[in-house]
């Protein structure tokens, strides 16, 4: 809460919060002088709020009595959006997201029509999401950072230290971020590297800007980039597999980042590549489509294996 504004809003939420508050605890709580807090008091009262102030030794400010910011309108839908947003932010791996969940859910019903705040707390009170694979970006200030970098296109260096524990300095140059699998990930060129690259941000230490700018590429996703990362990693054997489905039964058929789909004529075919092949047959088995092993023959042996300790298991139901 560096910026005036940001503080003469907060003063105005106190007021709204407590019914009298004295001059020195108003300005101890947002982190100014007594001097500076006459000044805000001005300010919100030069805009129409109505404040009373109290002289004295024990004086204090509060709001007129019976004044009231005009009620939020939200439509149902938006509401809606708001308790599944606020919901989702507990569970996305932020670092202290509860406590200010609480607060900005607070502070939107304070201004919000009984009925509108009634459905708010029906969504919050019934509806669970279930995020329990997140875990914590480490720090709000990392993701707060790289995202304003991002979009102001302003180089950053950090350090990071990878799943091995070696620890690299970096300049980078921040396309986009992004949440999978329970990871927030930052996207972007790393000039140590000299290519893409994405890290994950609880492996990141500070953030520091530099006076340097770049370009973005045009259109640039930074979740579908993750993805094909993700799924084109080096691993001991390349497979094919053609579906007999269209790409979004394809997608549809698999979680997780298996691979990448290419839809033809015949079918879509699925080119990866894994170091278990017993594992990946697993995953075939379990199709509600067709398909056919392009490559390589010993995955259909991997596969009939796991055919026969299937039919092995029925028999003994039977």
């Amino acid at each position: 809460m560096n910026h005036p504004a940001s503080r003469v809003l907060a003063v105005l939420e106190l007021l709204q919060a407590h019914s009298r508050l004295s001059g020195s605890e108003l300005a101890r709580r947002i982190n100014v002088d007594v001097r500076t807090l006459r000044r805000y008091i001005k300010v919100l009262e030069d805009i129409g709020i109505p404040i009373t102030a109290e002289r004295g030794r024990y004086g204090a400010y509060s709001l007129v009595a019976g004044f009231k910011l005009p009620p939020m309108m939200f439509s149902d839908d938006e509401a809606l959006a708001i308790s599944i947003g606020l919901m989702a932010a507990r569970g996305l791996g932020l670092a202290d997201a509860a406590p200010a969940v609480a607060s900005a859910q607070a502070k939107i019903e304070r201004v919000m029509p009984p009925t509108l705040k009634k459905r708010v707390r029906a969504v919050d009170e019934t509806v669970t999401l279930d995020l329990r694979g997140a875990r914590s970006a480490g720090n709000n200030a990392a993701l707060l950072q790289l995202s304003s970098a991002a979009q102001s296109r302003r180089r950053v260096h950090f350090d990071y230290r990878a799943a091995d524990g070696a620890d690299s300095a970096r300049e980078f140059d921040a396309y986009g971020l992004t949440f999978r699998t329970g990871h927030w990930y930052v996207v972007g060129h790393c000039h140590l590297r000299g290519g893409l690259r994405s890290f994950r941000l609880d492996r990141i230490g500070e953030v520091r800007p530099l006076d340097k700018s770049f370009g973005r590429p045009e259109g640039f996703d930074a979740a579908a980039h993750l993805s094909f990362s993700i799924a084109t990693l080096p691993r001991a054997t390349a497979v094919e597999v053609r579906l007999k489905t269209d790409l979004a039964g394809a997608q549809y058929e698999f979680i997780g980042d298996i691979g990448v789909f290419d839809a033809t004529d015949a079918g879509v075919v699925l080119r990866t590549r894994t170091d278990d092949l017993d594992w990946f047959a697993r995953q075939l088995a379990r199709l509600s489509c067709e398909f056919e092993i392009v490559s390589p023959p010993e995955l259909a042996d991997a596969l009939a294996r796991r055919a026969q300790s299937l039919a092995r298991v029925a028999r003994g139901a039977g």
